[in-house]
């Protein structure tokens, strides 16, 4: 059985370009994992193809089968967190632990004023 947390410091999701986030991954699995990494992703949704892009990995290094282990992230300046008609952008915290598929994933917002950018919605052309 495993058990997989990713942690914000007080539970704060919303940034803005360039803040720093702090938190604390942790995980309780039957056996030592080979690899265990954090990974800052934005990744898109909607129609068409989906992008996905690691900004930032952040390995930890010698880990234990139950372990709780510190993260400091800075957040790039772009791209932001929005949401539109056909398209959305998403940023999300993964935490990964090999073997296996065992995956963690917390949503957060990245944008001014760690407020989501709405974009208006297209009126047809007549």
């Amino acid at each position: 059985m495993s058990q997989l947390q990713i942690q914000l410091a007080d539970d704060h999701t919303a940034f803005a370009p360039g803040d720093t986030l702090t938190g604390t991954a942790t995980w309780q699995l039957d056996a030592p994992p080979s690899e265990v990494e954090l990974h800052l992703v934005w990744s898109t949704r909607g129609k068409g193809t989906t992008d996905i892009e690691v900004v930032q990995t952040i390995p930890f290094a010698h880990p234990q089968a139950r372990e709780t282990r510190p993260f400091t992230i800075k957040l790039p300046a772009a791209p932001y967190t929005f949401s539109g008609q056909l398209i959305s952008l998403i940023w999300n915290l993964e935490l990964n632990i090999k073997p296996g598929d065992h995956c963690e994933t917390r949503e957060i917002t990245m944008a001014p004023g760690g407020q989501e950018v709405l974009l208006p919605r297209l009126q047809p052309v007549k």
